[in-house]
Order: C-alpha cells, then structure tokens, then sequence
C-alpha cells in the first residue's frame, strides 16, 4: 500500500475540516456531515494505494455502457443488452493488481478481472498500449517471496469499473452508483444518441458533479445509429446541454463500441490520466472545493461590525439603568446626608434621626453589615462576602427586563450587522449566552462595589467636636445657673457670677453654645448635602465600571469570540475553496 502526500491537498482538507469545526452549531448538519464526509474519505482514498487510478463507467439503461467497458478493456467482461439492466454488481478490470485489494475492498467491487496487457485492438503505439506495456513490460525482481517491479520502473496502476445502470428499477443499484459517483478518481458518463438530453441524468448527476470536471469524461455511444453528417450535431448538442450544467470544459469523445469508432481516443484521454497519476488528487480537491462551498452558502462574504466603543457603551447604560444602579446611587446620597446629619447636627435632636432606617442597609449594601440582624460584623467574616448574599434592591420590573432583553439584542444586531444571516444568529446566541445568569452577576458587582458607605468625610470629626464642644457649654451654663438658683433658693450668700459687657457669663454659655450649635447645624446641612452629591456621583462611576465589567466578561466577550470565530472560520473557507 503507497500513501502518498499532497501538499496543496493536505492544506486543504486542514482547511475543511477547521471549517466544518468551526461551523458546529451554526451551518446546517447536513453541509456539515458533507465536509466531514469528505475530509474521512480523502484520509481513507489516500491510505490506500495512491498508485492506482480508479475509473467509473456511468449510464443510463440501454446506452451500451457495458459494451463501451468491454471494447475499452479489450475483453468481453461485462454482460451487454440493449433493453434492460444486466450489470447489477460493479465489475473492475485491473491493471497492476498488486496493491489493489485494499482499494477494491474500500469500493466494495467485489468482481474483478486482472488483466496484463494492451487491450486488444488498440493502435500499438497509442498512449493506452504504451501504458500498459510500461506497466508490464519492465523487468520485475523478488523479493521476500513476491515478485515486485524495482522502484520508478512503473507507472500507476488502472482499475476500470463498469457499473449498475443509474436508472435501474432497482433501488441497490442506483445506490451502489451514487456511492461509487463520490468514490471513483475520474468519471466516464456514458450517453446514447437517444437519451443524451435525459433530464435524470442532467438533473440529478451531472448538475452536482460539476465541480468535478477536470476529472470527467463523456461519450457519445453508439454513433454508428446516426448518419455521419449527424455526428457533429448531436455532438454539438450534448456539449450545448453540458455548458448549462457547469461542464462547458468536459471532452465529449463520440464512439462505437459496436464498430470501434472513438475508441482511441478514449483510450487515450484514460491512459493520459492514468500517467499523470493526478486523478487523484484532482478528485479530492473538487470534493473539497464541493463541500466548502455548501459551507459557505448563504455566505455574502460579509464582514461583521464587531463590538466597537459606542456599542459597549450603550450596552453598559442600558444594563447600568436595568440592574437597579439608579435606585443605589439615590439611596448612597439619602444615606450620606443622613449619617452626615448626625454627625453634624445638633446632639441633643440627633435621637430623631436614628430613627429613619439608612436607605443603603435596607438595601443590604452597607458593608460589614449583619443582613439578618441589622449590626454590624467585622469586614472580612463570611457575611461580608458579597458572593455569599444578594441586596435587597426591588425586584425587576417588566419594564427592565425588557430594557436589558433590548440592550442585548441591540448589542448583537449591531456588532454582528454585515455578517451571514446563519453568523448573525449564532452571534444573537452569543450575546444572550447569559442571560439567565445575568441579573444575578449584576447584583452581585453591585453588592461587591465599595459604595463608602458609612465612611464620612473628615470635616464631620471637626464639625462634631465643635457641636459637643457648644453642648458642653450649654450644660456647663445650665449647671452654673442652677448652682446659683439652688445656693439663692437655700439662702446662701454667694458671689454673682461674671459678667461680660453687663451679660453673665453662664447665660451667655447657655445661649451663645445653642446659638452655635443650631447655626453650625444650618451652616453644614448645605455641604452635607454637596457631599452627598459628591458621593453619589463616585458610587455611580463605580457602580458603572463593576456593570461594564459584567456586560464586558458575559456579553461583549463572547460576541466578540463568537465574531473571531466567525474570521477564522472565512478565513478556513477561503483556504479550503482556493481563494488564497
């Protein structure tokens, strides 16, 4: 057994079957298996002898296909009639058997005739006698025990087959023909002048086989039914009808099988492709040429959009407003001015505000808060986790659910416009691949983001020592004032109290410390409130990053290797089918 290696034929059948690959999913299974099909039939075609060049007789019933074999092969081989099937098993006339069991066996041709020389009739110097004659006529030497021909001294091998009628009543025959139409290295169709025109035979073979024309033959039997002056006009015809199939190129060799006519030339064209030892390779490589363009149908060869900066960016605003990040920003603002309230306020109604709820702890996104408890816990424990609980933010109404469904198959329409519609869809997939789980990923970056929250800004430390400072000084008043009242009341002598510019000094501490206090409160309450917006506005950016690192990882990425698969997948094609 030869194998024999192809490099332009190996690149291709890589090609094809990156391809196919490729393509799992997206294409139709039926061009898929098409591809494989053929990438594992190459692979066995080659592993057997690569020195044997297979040639199919092909025809209809009454054509005199097995008649036309006979008169090629120079022996009376096949059974002929003229009204009805008799070729219901493949029949192979080999030349060169050594090496051909295997081949024939992949055929499945289990009929065969060895044959060890010229077929009889044949011009003694035409191609086909010296052919042959090179095939046997070399001196052969043993080895092992079997007679072998020494290296370069031979060419390839012939294996000629004449085949089932391809329109026979029976459905095994017809079947043994289209297997053997996709095995064979060149096809010979034999035709008649009756039924040359058959719409079976155009139709259903030759149409399809079309890309295989560097490696078809056909002939016009049975020329000697028909004037001589009409040879060429129904030559012309046939090859007419032939150019309408995509086989403009295709010989057509008018014979005789009954008077020898065309013969040699017939025999001529075989042997030359049987020399060249190419039929082969051509064979696979219109096979491959084949199966990439059933790959590619529908391919306009368009390029896809892909995801560009503005796309993301309207994907991330559309998923920024569907996972509930206003609903946080405002909370993050609400719980700023209100904890700033009580840092700066006045001690004494600072009781009051304790008693609102902090907008981001009922939302569960106070870091380090106890979601069960309402306490805190030390940062770093398991409830701190953010992976390990949701928020509490309001679940999605129907409106963002719709809101985020339409981000994500805008995103899609507009990173995979211009490519396939079988692509396009593949990259709509691609998009919402996370669909399911993206809620859950979103309000989880929304829970994992430091919103600061509980973190005041450092002016409060100051702003707070002040306030305790006046309340100290209002007590301090207080309590000198009540001194002076109980010692008065108890009939002690005591001195006044001081005075400054005619004032005492414990009513001035009483009046001048809630004066300060009440007026240091009014004064802070419009910077918390600007700090408050300060504070949000970071919440939201960083809200925003931990949405766009979502949308990024679950959305963008996979559109975006879904895309790049779709590139190597062209650029698979284009190498398969020869365009580069």
């Amino acid at each position: 057994m030869t194998t024999h290696r192809d490099g332009p034929l190996d690149h291709k059948l890589a090609a094809l079957e990156t391809a196919a690959r490729l393509g799992e999913g997206r294409l139709s299974e039926e061009a898929l298996a098409t591809a494989r099909h053929v990438v594992e039939r190459a692979g066995e075609r080659r592993r057997l002898s690569a020195d044997h060049t297979v040639v199919g007789f092909f025809g209809a019933t009454g054509s005199g296909k097995s008649s036309l074999f006979n008169a090629v092969t120079g022996h009376p081989l096949a059974r002929a009639a003229a009204t009805r099937p008799t070729t219901s098993e493949p029949l192979a006339a080999v030349w060169g058997a050594e090496g051909s069991e295997p081949l024939l066996d992949w055929l499945e041709v289990s009929h065969r005739h060895q044959l060890d020389g010229p077929a009889a009739g044949a011009e003694p110097s035409g191609p086909w006698s010296r052919l042959l004659r090179q095939r046997w006529g070399r001196p052969r030497e043993r080895q092992g025990g079997r007679t072998t021909s020494r290296q370069g001294d031979q060419p390839g091998g012939l294996i000629l087959l004449d085949l089932p009628d391809f329109d026979s009543i029976a459905v095994r025959h017809r079947e043994i023909v289209t297997r053997l139409a996709g095995q064979v290295d060149v096809l010979v169709w034999v035709v008649d002048p009756q039924k040359y025109a058959d719409a079976a035979l155009h139709r259903e073979f030759l149409e399809p086989l079309a890309a295989h024309r560097g490696v078809t033959l056909v002939v016009l039997n049975q020329i000697d039914r028909l004037a001589e002056a009409d040879v060429e006009t129904v030559t012309a015809s046939l090859q007419g009808i032939l150019a309408q199939d995509g086989l403009a190129r295709v010989p057509v060799y008018p014979a005789s099988a009954s008077t020898g006519a065309g013969l040699e030339p017939l025999r001529s064209a075989i042997a030359e492709v049987a020399a060249r030892r190419s039929a082969v390779s051509e064979r696979l490589l219109s096979d491959v040429r084949t199966a990439a363009r059933a790959l590619g149908a529908g391919d306009a060869g368009g390029v896809p959009a892909g995801v560009g900066t503005g796309d993301e960016a309207r994907l991330v605003d559309a998923l920024t407003e569907a996972a509930g990040v206003n609903t946080v920003v405002r909370a993050v603002q609400r719980s700023y001015r209100l904890e700033g309230g009580r840092r700066t306020g006045w001690p004494l109604i600072r009781w009051a505000t304790r008693l609102r709820q902090d907008p981001l702890r009922r939302l569960g996104l106070r870091r380090g808060d106890d979601p069960r408890r309402g306490m805190n816990r030390a940062p770093g424990t398991a409830s701190d986790d953010p992976r390990l609980h949701r928020s509490s933010l309001p679940e999605r109404s129907p409106a963002q659910r719709a809101q985020a469904d339409g981000a994500l198959r805008a995103f899609a329409e507009a990173t995979g416009a211009g490519a396939p519609d079988t692509w396009r869809s593949s990259i709509r997939r691609a998009a919402r691949s996370h669909a399911n789980t993206l809620p859950d990923e979103l309000d989880q970056a929304i829970t994992s983001t430091d919103l600061a929250a509980g973190k005041g800004s450092w002016w409060w430390h100051v702003v707070n020592l002040l306030q305790w400072l006046a309340l100290v000084a209002v007590l301090a008043g207080l309590a000198w004032l009540g001194v002076l009242a109980l010692a008065g009341y108890l009939q002690f002598e005591v001195p006044p109290a001081p005075d400054v510019e005619g004032f005492p000094i414990p009513t001035l501490l009483v009046f001048g410390g809630l004066a300060f206090g009440l007026l240091l409160a009014l004064v802070m309450a419009p910077l918390v409130r600007l700090g408050a917006r300060n504070r949000a506005r970071r919440a939201r950016r960083r809200l925003r990053a931990a949405v766009s690192a979502v949308a990024r990882q679950r959305v963008a990425e996979p559109v975006t290797e879904e895309i790049e698969r779709y590139g190597a997948f062209r650029e698979a094609l284009a190498a398969a089918s020869g365009r580069h």
